[in-house]
């Protein structure tokens, strides 16, 4: 019995160019989707974060930097609602720890540069006082709404793209693709889904328990449930098992980087797609040498 990674492997190869999986004899399935979170392309989430920290707390300061120049001719007032902008601009576009640290950075500079004494923290006018502490108030609140929008339109998109997944492979079992071919097209959206650095099946067993994936999406090693939203996937091969109305056919072995944090949504659609491979082979048999 040769291994159906290697025999799905022999059958057909998926393209880098279209994402369409190609058999032997040149015959083209559906395209299935390729998506994968920009933030996450070879950049660590821990570098991309503090990226968006450094961003947060730069762009405030720059545009507090640049109005210094007219201090004296313009109103505080409209300094402070020119930052709470760049602030609330800049909240749409990254996360919301990055805001926070927007919003405090331009309150501080607005205190700094544009209240007297300039160049200290103190604040002598009750009306600069006033103003400092609303637009504090001001870009944190809005702030985090904007952040927290972002996220919510973010993860839709991010639902979206793995229905899709699933529903380009439900397709090619639909079709009567062979089970090798579907088997490649499940382990290369794993892939993608996850950020694996290695997906393969394996029609056997492991005989030591190891880490593996639940029905639900949480991710269980022994009596131990892996914090895999703070953790990623442990980094030794986790088992993701293939099923088909409850029978066991396999596992897909999972190898992740190292911290490669996974949510719980993408984790129940690595289920779903493994159903789909479940199906292949149920109605057709795992391929044999």
């Amino acid at each position: 019995m040769r291994d159906l990674a290697d025999s799905s492997l022999a059958e057909g190869q998926r393209s880098p160019h279209n994402g369409e999986v190609t058999d032997a004899q040149g015959t083209k399935g559906p395209r299935l989707s390729a998506v994968r979170r920009g933030w996450d392309l070879n950049v660590p989430w821990w570098a991309s974060r503090l990226l968006a920290v450094v961003v947060g707390a730069t762009l405030p300061l720059a545009a507090a930097a640049v109005m210094v120049g007219v201090r004296t001719q313009v109103p505080n007032a409209s300094v402070a609602l020119g930052l709470a902008v760049v602030v609330c601009a800049e909240a749409a576009v990254t996360t919301r720890v990055a805001a926070t640290v927007a919003a405090l950075v331009a309150s501080l500079s607005f205190d700094v540069l544009f209240t007297r004494p300039y160049g200290s923290v103190t604040i002598a006018s009750a009306q600069d006082l006033e103003t400092t502490g609303l637009l504090l108030v001001i870009v944190l609140v809005v702030g985090q709404v904007a952040a927290r929008n972002r996220q919510h339109r973010l993860r839709a998109a991010e639902a979206s793209y793995n229905l899709g997944r699933v529903h380009a492979v439900a397709e090619m079992v639909a079709a009567g693709a062979a089970a090798g071919q579907v088997v490649l097209a499940v382990q290369n959206e794993l892939t993608e889904l996850l950020r694996l650095r290695s997906c393969r099946f394996d029609p056997s067993f492991s005989a030591t328990p190891g880490p593996f994936i639940e029905r639900n999406g949480s991710v269980s090693w022994g009596a131990l449930r892996w914090g895999f939203t703070t953790l990623g996937l442990p980094a030794k091969e986790v088992s993701l098992i293939v099923e088909h109305q409850g029978l066991p056919l396999g596992r897909f072995v999972l190898v992740a980087p190292p911290g490669m944090r996974v949510t719980e949504d993408e984790l129940v659609t690595a289920v779903a797609l493994s159903d789909q491979a479940g199906a292949a082979i149920a109605a057709q048999g795992v391929p044999s040498a």
